[in-house]
């Protein structure tokens, strides 16, 4: 398969996440970077190009521009994909522009600002057939595939309980009055959206715990808590969670749990057994049954289901951690984006990675959360 054509909306100079996201896609040789607006300002924007090598005359001033731009060039020389790397509230306008022009988009999540905007993708992908992926990179992990693979295929019996947190310290000062430049937009609701730290690594406890058990979210009693003083949006939460089916769930995501760094975690426990996974030592699964003595299941073995094996690209005992995780992500997308082209349908084992409807998914459960912790009820529908 041809290297798929990618640009790159944000991710300049100082940016944090684009960097990751152009070491995921380099990662496999699947992509190759060949235009971009790396950053709101323009100026800004043609350095970070000239930092990467890009053309001059791909390196583009705006986003706006580089869509022109690209649309005028023939099929066989404009970018198959854009991702998208920039903070929240610029994700709606340039995904929804550039899958209605015919590309196809990754996006960083959360996906858009609301429910409404996340409906309005859909359409637009529904219509035009892009392919459309939300970078919840955790569940390119192998031993998350493998996690679903025991869940959904029984090995832990009908689930009743789900328990899954997130934990990080790093706002537990008011870090964004020192013009940290991550800090700053994060906490800032006209940038970040309806909710901080919830909406920020609590979505991706929600992706992981859909991901892996396929469960329905029926309803949500909701606890955010704004502890540093005079900051605008949450900082920790806490959620009880009630799934279609009657199995139970807690979540933790917080950001100001002093020594936490990136620290998630997500146990699920059936009638037959319980499982535990943790991000910060991913290549292992701890699996608890009810007749059998305690198993670690590693990363690399030959036991282990299919999907998670081919997430996989070295032996057992060499860790393989975020970025392989990340660039999984990005192999799924470029086998969804190959078989569009080569108008083929996609095997099994390809095409494995979160959707737009994943995303969409992902904003009603924050604008569900949100609605929650503001309600003098106990339980929100979702």
């Amino acid at each position: 398969m041809r290297k798929l054509r990618y640009g790159m909306v944000g991710g300049g100079r100082d940016a944090f996440i684009g960097v990751v996201h152009r070491k995921a896609m380099a990662l496999d040789g699947g992509y190759e970077l060949v235009a971009g607006a790396l950053s709101s300002n323009p100026e800004k924007a043609k350095l970070s190009g000239e930092d990467l090598g890009l053309s001059p005359n791909r390196n583009y001033g705006s986003w706006q521009q580089m869509l022109e731009s690209e649309l005028a060039l023939p099929i066989d020389q404009r970018i198959d994909v854009v991702s998208i790397v920039t903070p929240n509230h610029v994700h709606f306008p340039v995904a929804k522009a550039f899958a209605e022009a015919g590309f196809h988009v990754v996006c960083d999540k959360p996906l858009v600002h609301t429910s409404s905007e996340a409906e309005e993708l859909i359409r637009i992908v529904e219509k035009t057939g892009a392919v459309f992926a939300v970078t919840y990179n955790y569940t390119g992990y192998p031993m998350v595939k493998h996690a679903r693979h025991m869940v959904r295929s029984g090995q832990l019996g009908d689930i009743r309980k789900i328990i899954v947190e997130y934990n990080q310290g790093w706002l537990a000062t008011k870090l964004e009055e020192s013009g940290q430049k991550q800090a700053d937009w994060r906490t800032d609701p006209a940038r970040s959206g309806a909710a901080g730290c919830i909406g920020d690594i609590g979505s991706h406890a929600e992706n992981l715990v859909a991901t892996v058990t396929g469960l329905e979210l029926d309803s949500i009693c909701a606890d955010l808590t704004t502890f540093v003083e005079g900051r605008q949006l949450d900082d920790d939460g806490n959620l009880l969670m009630r799934f279609v089916g009657g199995a139970k769930g807690v979540m933790i995501a917080s950001q100001i749990q002093i020594g936490g760094e990136n620290d998630i975690r997500l146990r699920v426990f059936g009638t037959k057994g319980g499982i535990e996974w943790h991000q910060e030592n991913p290549n292992y699964i701890v699996h608890n049954s009810l007749d059998a003595p305690r198993q670690i299941l590693t990363r690399g073995s030959d036991y282990l289901c299919a999907a998670a094996k081919k997430a996989t690209r070295i032996p057992a005992g060499h860790p393989e951690a975020f970025l392989e995780a990340f660039a999984n992500v990005y192999i799924g997308a470029a086998e969804a984006i190959h078989a569009k082209l080569e108008q083929r349908v996609l095997t099994e084992l390809e095409g494995d990675y979160p959707t737009v409807i994943d995303g969409a998914r992902g904003i009603k459960f924050i604008e569900t959360t949100v609605k929650s912790a503001a309600s003098s009820q106990k339980w929100t529908a979702f």
